[in-house]
C-alpha cells in the first residue's frame, strides 16, 4: 500500500512537471516584430562590386608600434572614397583625424540628437605562408565567381563602401536628415582604435554631442548555424566582452638535469600545474545577462526539445548550459573564458631553467571586472604554486566588458524592425559580441552602442575573418547596401532613434 502511495505521488509530481512545462512553453509566444517585407531597392551590383574591390586592393594594414606604417595606401584610399563618392564629399563636411581617420558630419540640427554610423578602414596582414593557400590573391580585388575577393572585402570595407553607397544613393534622391548623422571611419580598429575611434568620440565629446544611436560592425545574419533554429539568425550586438592578459612567472632554483628536484618542484612543473588549473577551473557559466535574453528571445522559435528546454530553464538549465558549454562558440557567451596563449621555459635541453614565464587571455562578460579575473587566478594558482615563488601581473592594453544597450527602447526597437523590413525571413535577437570594436570608444557619449553587420553568413565564412580566402558576397554586399539606405531615413527622421 505505501509503495503504491508513493508510486501515485510520483506520477502526480511527473504529471504537474509536464503540465507546468507545457503550459510555460505555449506562455511563451513569438517576440518577432511584425513588418511588412520592404521590395528590394534598385542596386547596380556590378557597379557596386567594382568599387569594393578596388578598395580591398588599397593595404591599409595598420600597425600597433609604427602610426605611419602603410600611410601611403590609407591617403589612397581616401582619395578614391572622395572619386567614386562626388556626392557625399560634395554634401557632408569631411574631417582627417589623427592623421589617417576620417569623420563625415551631414545635416546640423542643435535640438535633436546625432546619430553615428561607424566602419573602420584598416585590415589585419595576411599570415605570412598562407598566400599560396588563397584562391584569388589577398589584394588582388577580384570580383569572381559572386564574390568581392580579398583582405578586407568583409572585415570592414564592405560594411564602409556600403553605407557611403547608401548615402551617395540618398543623396541622388533628394534626401536631406532632419539632424545630424555622422559617419566615422577609424584607421586602426585592428590594433585598438586609440589613434583613430577613441580620437574622434573625444572630439565629439568636446563639442558637446550625445549620439543617439551608434551603429558599429559586429554580429551576422546566420543562416544555418544556429542550432536549434531552421530560419536565419539575425543578432544585434548590444555589448562586447571586456579584453585582459595575465603574466603569471614562477621561480625555482635552476640547476642541472641529471639531478632534478623532487616531483612537481622544478619551474616548469609548478607552470604546469598552475595552467592545468587555471583551465580546468574556470569562471563560473550561466545562462544569463545578454545570453539570457537571447535564449529567451529565440526560444519560441525553435522547434522540439530545443523550444521546451530553452523555454523553462528552471527544469533543463543544467542540461542546457552543460550543452552550450560544449562548443565554443557558446561557451564564450555563458562566462569569462581562459585562453592559454603564450609559455616560456628554458633555453637548454639539459638545464632546468630557474624561471618559467605564461600568458593567459581572459574574455570578460559584461558583469566581470578586471579586477575579479585577478582575483580568480591569483586563487586558483595559488592552490599549486607558493606565494613565494608565484608573481601575478595585469597586463597593458585591455579594457573592461561594455555597457549593455538597453533592448526596450526605440533606437533597438528601429535596428530590429530594419532587419526585419530587409531580412524578412531572419529572427531578430540580441547578442553578446565576443571580439572587440571600435564602438567600446563611444560609450561616454551613448547608451545605444551597437555591433551589427548587416550581411547574411553561412558557417563556412566564419573561418574567413582574418583567414584565407576572405571573401563577401556581391548579392549580400547589395543587401548590405539597401539596408543602410532604409535605415539612416528611419533613424534620421524626427524621433525614429529617439532613446531613454
Amino acid at each position: 500500500l505505501v509503495i503504491k502511495k508513493i508510486l501515485i505521488s510520483l506520477l502526480a509530481l511527473v504529471l504537474v512537471l509536464a503540465a507546468a512545462v507545457g503550459i510555460n512553453t505555449a506562455r511563451k509566444g513569438s517576440r518577432q516584430m511584425q513588418v511588412e517585407p520592404l521590395a528590394p531597392v534598385a542596386v547596380d551590383e556590378a557597379a557596386v562590386a567594382a568599387r569594393l574591390a578596388e578598395a580591398v586592393r588599397l593595404k591599409t594594414i595598420s600597425s600597433r608600434d609604427d602610426a605611419n606604417l602603410n600611410a601611403d595606401q590609407f591617403k589612397a584610399f581616401h582619395a578614391l572614397l572622395q572619386t567614386r563618392f562626388p556626392k557625399t564629399h560634395a554634401a557632408l563636411k569631411r574631417e582627417v583625424v589623427g592623421d589617417l581617420s576620417l569623420l563625415y558630419t551631414w545635416g546640423a540640427d542643435p535640438q535633436a540628437k546625432p546619430i553615428l554610423l561607424m566602419a573602420h578602414q584598416d585590415v589585419v596582414p595576411v599570415a605570412p605562408g598562407t598566400e599560396g593557400d588563397w584562391a584569388v590573391a589577398p589584394f588582388a580585388g577580384e570580383v569572381k565567381d559572386g564574390f568581392v575577393w580579398g583582405r578586407g572585402a568583409w572585415d570592414d570595407k564592405g560594411n564602409l563602401l556600403s553605407q557611403l553607397e547608401a548615402v551617395e544613393m540618398l543623396l541622388a534622391g533628394g534626401y536631406q536628415p532632419p539632424r545630424t548623422i555622422y559617419l566615422a571611419y577609424g584607421a586602426d580598429e585592428e590594433v585598438g582604435g586609440h589613434r583613430g575611434a577613441a580620437r574622434i568620440a573625444e572630439l565629439l565629446k568636446s563639442r558637446g554631442a550625445q549620439l543617439d544611436f551608434v551603429i558599429d560592425e559586429g554580429l551576422l545574419v546566420l543562416d544555418g548555424v544556429m542550432p536549434g533554429l531552421k530560419q536565419p539568425a539575425a543578432l544585434i550586438g548590444i555589448a562586447e566582452k571586456g579584453y585582459m592578459s595575465v603574466q603569471l612567472t614562477v621561480s625555482a632554483t635552476p640547476g642541472h638535469s641529471s639531478m632534478p628536484p623532487p616531483k612537481g618542484s622544478s619551474a616548469i612543473a609548478m607552470m604546469a600545474a598552475a595552467l592545468s588549473n587555471l583551465e580546468n577551473r574556470q569562471m563560473p557559466a550561466a545562462i544569463r545577462g545578454v545570453a539570457g535574453e537571447m535564449f529567451d528571445t529565440l526560444a519560441p522559435e525553435m522547434g522540439g526539445f530545443s523550444r521546451v528546454a530553452l523555454s523553462n530553464l528552471w527544469l533543463f538549465g543544467p542540461l542546457v548550459q552543460r550543452q552550450l558549454e560544449g562548443a565554443g562558440s557558446t561557451n564564450a557567451m555563458l562566462r569569462t573564458t581562459t585562453a592559454l596563449t603564450i609559455v616560456n621555459a628554458g633555453n637548454k635541453d639539459n638545464v632546468l631553467p630557474g624561471r618559467a614565464e605564461a600568458t593567459v587571455n581572459f574574455r570578460m562578460l559584461p558583469g566581470d571586472t578586471r579586477e575579479d579575473v585577478l582575483r580568480h587566478v591569483r586563487a586558483q594558482v595559488g592552490r599549486v604554486v607558493p606565494d613565494q615563488q608565484l608573481e601575478v601581473t595585469g597586463l597593458p592594453g585591455g579594457k573592461e566588458a561594455s555597457q549593455v544597450a538597453p533592448t526596450d527602447a526605440a533606437p533597438y526597437q528601429t535596428l530590429a524592425r530594419t532587419v526585419r523590413e530587409l531580412f524578412p525571413d531572419a529572427l531578430v535577437a540580441p547578442g553578446l559580441m565576443v571580439a572587440g570594436t571600435d564602438s567600446v570608444h563611444y560609450e561616454a557619449i551613448s547608451r545605444h552602442v551597437f555591433k551589427f553587420s548587416p550581411i547574411r553568413a553561412v558557417s563556412d565564412d566564419l573561418p574567413r575573418f582574418h583567414g584565407t580566402n576572405e571573401r563577401l558576397g556581391v548579392a549580400h554586399y547589395a543587401n548590405a547596401i539597401r539596408f543602410y539606405h532604409r535605415l539612416i531615413p528611419q533613424l534620421g527622421g524626427p524621433g525614429g532613434g529617439a532613446g531613454r
